[in-house]
């Protein structure tokens, strides 16, 4: 069976008020053409189909059109569940109609599954349907103490118990698949996803997914990436790129052939780049406006939404900040950086960072851009930790 994993479209969404309708319809109509040539037979769409809980009537009418097209007339299935920006009933309202056509909305966390049968391959896939879970979702208070880690177990442990539920539905003679809408352990965030954690209470455990699945299909944050080190857990990230945060990222879908069974390999799958839409980039012109007037006139990043740093020594004429708009109107910030206010933005960009996160800027900075697995990432945590238990125990010492 072959199966696409998408998710954060975010349907209705701007970008500091500028419209990103036209961009988002594009860059659909590009997955559902990938469906079409890579032919195939289920796509899971893993939650936030919205930006807001009401959407513009627009934002709604592009999806149901999407799934129209991606379902191809009922001949592929489209499973689709609500994330933390949407509205639960309001995704699932149209499912007895949407049914019909092999497109199936889940707007609420219930121990439910999915049986879908597939034309092309005569395979059933059952898939476990988890959409966002949270207290209110799940009608029920986990913990009654003001304790952020007490919570953050409880939270885990129930959702584990969401999935393990559903994973009694699993069969050795179907392909097994999880999606869900959350924040799982060790998933890098960006700038442009809604926190649906308070500090680290709302996140689950990677053990939560210890079942007889195939593949994990996940959804909530922008970047694609795995996690704990296996393909068998994945986000596949939002279809555009959201905030400057993500810019430079490439943005994807993931597809994977699965075989029926209950063992839990590692499935075969390919990520497949997507280019519809415009590319979010920054701008750092150290040498003044005019070399960013020289950027314009060379026709860099023509078609690109721009966040500009510009280094002045004194303000920026009104007219000269026209002139830029006029002459490239994907300007979305235009910011002047004074000389005295550079090593203290530095500090202060800095100083809010966790550890790990300035651990991966110096090893993109060191390595020329690569990026540090999780492993890696682990152990310089575990370093630091264990530098820092010596010198707290040698100024036990000294003080005794």
């Amino acid at each position: 069976m072959r199966i696409l994993h998408t998710g954060d479209w975010h349907l209705g969404r701007t970008l500091e008020g500028r419209g990103r309708l036209e961009e988002q319809a594009s860059v659909l109509e590009e997955i559902a053409a990938i469906a079409d040539d890579q032919k195939i037979d289920l796509i899971l769409m893993a939650g936030d189909v919205y930006d807001t809980v009401n959407p513009p009537a627009a934002a709604e009418q592009l999806f149901y059109e999407t799934a129209a097209r991606m379902t191809d007339g009922g001949r592929r299935h489209l499973v689709c569940i609500a994330g933390n920006h949407d509205q639960p009933e309001r995704v699932a309202a149209s499912s007895p109609l949407a049914r019909r056509h092999g497109i199936h909305l889940v707007g609420l966390p219930t121990t439910d599954v999915l049986r879908l049968s597939c034309p092309r391959t005569g395979e059933t896939a059952i898939v476990a349907a988890l959409p966002y879970p949270s207290e209110s979702r799940l009608q029920e208070a986990l913990s009654d103490v003001a304790d952020e880690e007490l919570l953050r177990s409880a939270y885990s442990n129930r959702v584990a118990r969401l999935i393990a539920e559903q994973a009694r539905h699993f069969r050795a003679d179907a392909v097994n698949l999880i999606t869900s809408h959350l924040y799982a352990m060790g998933g890098v965030e960006s700038e442009s996803e809604r926190p649906i954690q308070v500090g680290g209470a709302y996140t689950v455990d990677l053990s939560a997914f210890d079942v007889p699945a195939a593949y994990v299909a996940l959804g909530h944050l922008h970047r694609a990436q795995k996690l704990g080190g296996s393909n068998r857990i994945r986000y596949s990230g939002s279809p555009l790129a959201y905030s400057f945060s993500e810019a430079g990222q490439t943005k994807s879908v993931t597809v994977l052939d699965i075989a029926p069974g209950l063992a839990a390999g590692e499935p075969s799958w390919t990520e497949i780049p997507l280019s519809a839409g415009r590319p979010l980039v920054r701008w750092k012109a150290d040498e003044g406006v005019a070399q960013v007037f020289r950027w314009i006139e060379e026709g860099r990043d023509p078609n690109a939404w721009i966040d500009l740093e510009v280094k002045l020594t004194e303000d920026i004429p009104l007219d000269t900040i026209h002139r830029l708009r006029t002459e490239r109107p994907g300007f979305v910030h235009i910011r002047p950086i004074y000389p005295e206010q550079q090593s203290e933005r530095e500090i202060a960009a800095q100083r809010g960072l966790p550890m790990d996160e300035l651990f991966r800027r110096f090893y993109r900075k060191q390595t020329g851009g690569a990026e540090p697995d999780d492993a890696m990432v682990e152990l310089f945590l575990e370093l630091i930790a264990e530098s820092g238990a010596a010198a707290d125990a040698a100024e036990g010492e000294e003080a005794s």
